[in-house]
Formats: C-alpha cells, sequence, structure tokens
C-alpha cells in the first residue's frame, strides 16, 4: 500500500482543521542557561494507524531550562503543550510549526511540512459536523442564520440550564451568559444594526464557511475600530465595512463527557457581530439550532443560529386584560406561578426551610432570594396569554424576613453616579411593567416600596396598586429586594406571595 505521509523542512501555507490538547511543560535544570538554541530544538510526526491524516506532533527537544511549546498546525489550528494532534481531512501541504520559548525571552521555531495524498473525510463523519454542514453528500453545505425571532431561544436555555433569552445577549464573564441582556424579538433589525443580514453557509466537502451579507458589519468599539470605514454607534459599539467571502473554520471536538466542541474560525470571520474572540465553545446543538458560547470585551456572550428555512415569524400574542389572582406558598414541589431569577446568587431556591418558623410564619418552606454582587438582582413573574386587569385585582401581599446578619454598612460599587445609595437596605420593591417593552420595560414601571424593616422577623407587608387600576398595559411583576443599582450581596427570604382583590 503505498505510504500518502510525506515530510520536509520548508515553508508553506495552507488551511484545514485540526484538533489539539493543549498543555503546558517545563523540565530544568538548576542553575542551568536561560536561552535556546536551534540546534536543542526537534519533533516528531507520526500518523495515527486509523488514518494518516491524524498526526500527532511530539517535541523531542532536549532542554535543560524552563522552556512553553507553542504549535501552528498549518491548518487553521493552534495548540500548547509538548504533544498535539492535528487532523486533516483534506488531502494538500501542511506546514507545522513549534516555537519554543526561553525564560530570557528568546524563541526558536522549527518548521515541518507535510504532504498528505488523499481525503479522509471519515474523520469529520460526526454529529457535530453533520449537524453543522449537512454532511459530506450535501455538496452546498447548511445554511445558518440568527433567531432572530426567538424561536429556539427557550430550549437552548432549558438545555443548558443557563440565564438565555434571545439570539444574541451578554453577561457577566465566566458564567453571566446572557444575565445583563438579551435580545428580543426582532429586536436587531433596524438600522444600523446588521445582524439579519449575514447569512453562514457551512460546507464539510472543502471546509469551508461562505459569509455572506449586505457589506456591513457591527462589532464592539474596541474590537473594530481598525476595520474600513469604522464608524462608532455607541460608546460600546459600531459598524464598519465588511464584505462576503469564503474561510476556513476547524472543530475540536469534546475531551470527555463534561466538555463541549469548540468551533474556531480564522481571526477576519465575523459571525455577525464580532466582539474580539473568534473561539466559540458549542453549547447546544442539533439539526435545527445551533448555540454558541464566547468571552470577548470583558463580558459572557451567548448566540443563536437556526437553519434558513426556520427562520419564520410567529404570529405575536395578543394578549387582553383579564381578572387573574395569584398565590404561592412554596410548599409544593410545582409552582403556581413561575417566578423567574434575574442575575440571582447560586442559592436563590423556592421551597427552602422556614429560617425562623414563628408568627407570623410558621410554613415550613419559603423562598431564599440571594441577591447576588451584580447591580440589578430581581425575581419577576410575567404572564404568557393576558395581562393585568387591575380595576379589582390590585394588591400584592407577602411575608419578608429581613436577616440581621448582612452587611448593611458597606459601600459597594455602583452601576452609575446617579446611584446614590451604595448600601445594601433592609427593604423591598415591588414593580408591575410591560414586558413587551424589553430591556426598557422599566420606563414604563409603576414601583411600591417598603424600607426601613424590621430585621429578624417576619413581616406581612401589602402593596397596593389600586392608584393605577386604569392601567392595561402590565403582565409583568418585579420583586426586589435591597435596593438596586449597587453590587452589594444579601440573603432574604419570602412566603405567601398573593396578588388579589
Amino acid at each position: 500500500m503505498k505510504n500518502n505521509f510525506k515530510y520536509g523542512f520548508v515553508i508553506l501555507l495552507a488551511f484545514a482543521i485540526a484538533a489539539c490538547s493543549p498543555q503546558e511543560f517545563n523540565d530544568y535544570a538548576i542553575d542551568a542557561p536561560d536561552t535556546i538554541t536551534p540546534d536543542q530544538i526537534s519533533f516528531t510526526a507520526t500518523p495515527a494507524t486509523i488514518s494518516e491524516n491524524l498526526i500527532t506532533f511530539t517535541n523531542t527537544s532536549r532542554l535543560t531550562v524552563p522552556y512553553t511549546v507553542l504549535w501552528n498546525l498549518g491548518n487553521g489550528g493552534t495548540g500548547k503543550g509538548d504533544e498535539i494532534t492535528g487532523l486533516y481531512p483534506m488531502k494538500g501541504t501542511y506546514t507545522v510549526t513549534m516555537t519554543v520559548y526561553a525564560p530570557d525571552g528568546s524563541e526558536v521555531a522549527k518548521t515541518l511540512r507535510i504532504e498528505l495524498l488523499n481525503d479522509d473525510f471519515s474523520l469529520v463523519d460526526s454529529p457535530v459536523y453533520n449537524q453543522l454542514t449537512g454532511g459530506t453528500d450535501n455538496a452546498n453545505g447548511k445554511p445558518w442564520v440568527f433567531d432572530r425571532y426567538n424561536n429556539f431561544a427557550k430550549e437552548v436555555a432549558d438545555a443548558t440550564g443557563k440565564s438565555i433569552n434571545g439570539h444574541i445577549g451578554l453577561g457577566e464573564a465566566n458564567g453571566g451568559y446572557q444575565g445583563w441582556w438579551a435580545a428580543g424579538y426582532d429586536e436587531k433589525a433596524e438600522a444600523p444594526n446588521h445582524h439579519y443580514e449575514f447569512k453562514f453557509t457551512f460546507k464539510q466537502a472543502g471546509m469551508q464557511l461562505i459569509i455572506e451579507n449586505s457589506g456591513k458589519g457591527n462589532g464592539r468599539s474596541s474590537c473594530c475600530n481598525s476595520y474600513p470605514d469604522y464608524n462608532p454607534i455607541s460608546g460600546d459599539e459600531g459598524e464598519f465595512t465588511y464584505s462576503s467571502s469564503a474561510y476556513s473554520f476547524s472543530i475540536t471536538e469534546p475531551s470527555d463527557e463534561n466538555s463541549n466542541p469548540t468551533l474556531t474560525l480564522p481571526n477576519n470571520a465575523i459571525l455577525g457581530y464580532y466582539v474580539c474572540n473568534n473561539v466559540y465553545e458549542i453549547i447546544y446543538q442539533t439539526d435545527e439550532v445551533i448555540a454558541l458560547y464566547t468571552q470577548g470585551d470583558g463580558f459572557d456572550w451567548v448566540y443563536i443560529f437556526c437553519r434558513e428555512d426556520l427562520n419564520v415569524s410567529k404570529p405575536p400574542i395578543v394578549k387582553e386584560p383579564r381578572a387573574v389572582e395569584l398565590s404561592e406558598d412554596f410548599e409544593g414541589e410545582e409552582l403556581h406561578v413561575d417566578f423567574v431569577a434575574n442575575i440571582m446568587g447560586g442559592l436563590s431556591a423556592a421551597g427552602y426551610s422556614n429560617p425562623a418558623p414563628v408568627p407570623v410564619n410558621e410554613s415550613a418552606k419559603v423562598y431564599l432570594y440571594q441577591k447576588s454582587g451584580e447591580f440589578y438582582s430581581n425575581l419577576s413573574f410575567t404572564t404568557t396569554d393576558y395581562l393585568f386587569d387591575l380595576t379589582d385585582i390590585n394588591k400584592i401581599k407577602m411575608k419578608v424576613f429581613i436577616p440581621s446578619y448582612n452587611d448593611y454598612d458597606t459601600e459597594f460599587p455602583v452601576a452609575g453616579d446617579w446611584i446614590t445609595n451604595k448600601k445594601l437596605l433592609p427593604q423591598i420593591a415591588v414593580k408591575l411593567q410591560d414586558s413587551s417593552k424589553g430591556d426598557n420595560a422599566w420606563e414604563t414601571q409603576t414601583e411600591l416600596l417598603h424600607g426601613n424593616l424590621e430585621k429578624d422577623k417576619w413581616l406581612e407587608l401589602t402593596f397596593d396598586f389600586s392608584s393605577v387600576a386604569s392601567r392595561t398595559d402590565y403582565d409583568q411583576i418585579i420583586i426586589q429586594f435591597g435596593g438596586e443599582g449597587h453590587a452589594a450581596p444579601g440573603i432574604f427570604f419570602f412566603d405567601d406571595f398573593s396578588f388579589f382583590q
């Protein structure tokens, strides 16, 4: 059988796909010199038994100083460590470069050319590739677009257990996901936004990503101000000239059942909105939808794309005013009122043991409310198909417990100069809002507040909204302990919530 693996020391450029497991090794002797010389550097390339297009590269340098090894696999893939595996489904010539860095700042690179004479697309015959591209039989590839009508946002949120409410959104770095903002139904349709003008076609044959758009793109100001014709839209983002083109892409398969695949694009390939990063974790994927997570410009970002043919507008739900009483005592396994935690702490939970089962509240179970170190922690309830008829049902009652062990004295960072209070407060606010306004719902709100509450005892409070009984646009209730706009954390409890006449 003819050997299809060749190698030599020459320089060449090419693109394909790679998989790697980065790690770092430092082997050294005491008092050894800190410089590395070219004659000390070497590495081997070993094709796998199952395919000569699957190659393991191993650092065989004999070094006595601390060092770091970085790899460029010549196919769009990079990595770190003494050993790395490259995946090359397409035939062609690739140049692999190993760069070794010494403590004195010096670096030495060694390059190796590999020539592969046959394609081996069996290496990418996996659910990740097939769902993304449509498989090798789909010569035209598979087109994806933003899920602009949020047809799949709830599916992704339910599957991942993360705060995901829109087709693009951001949150606190390292786990916030879309905890701060998520795009609502068709929210990015108006100029100067260009999100919905992008179409992304992934082709397995050729490993190509075809990006089609109208000639303009959007992104974070700190990431995009070097693009042609950059025009700032706000302090955080702008638009720029960006033309349709073809790119390579690479996927790293998960290393174990607890990790996810990653999608890596060249630096100039933009998935509709650029945030300084082109490495995306695939947190959810089916034949119909793909959700990508990345970090950029100091935030967590989640994008949701769907198949182009499934990006359809659903008739909006027309909500009419109805008089509906609500009540929740948190004793059962299922809630009668579906409260949603917004940027809350991880301890927040319904059905928590009552910290003080004495009069006024001897219930076994209550709601533990943990205000996080974010500025706007709260609980919300939004109706699915009606507006509040406040003509008769306009009072909210609940029992609350304000622990004294919270820190009510320290001043914490605030969201802006308009926030005058920097401390956690022994208070609770209840707000009615029009949820159809999205992130601007606060502009519609009526807020009632009980402040300076007595600590370490259950209190029964009533919030009387009869003064706005004529309003017919409210469909959302917000519950907020401790004040807003500051980063002070705290623990609170409430129970026996009711919305009544």
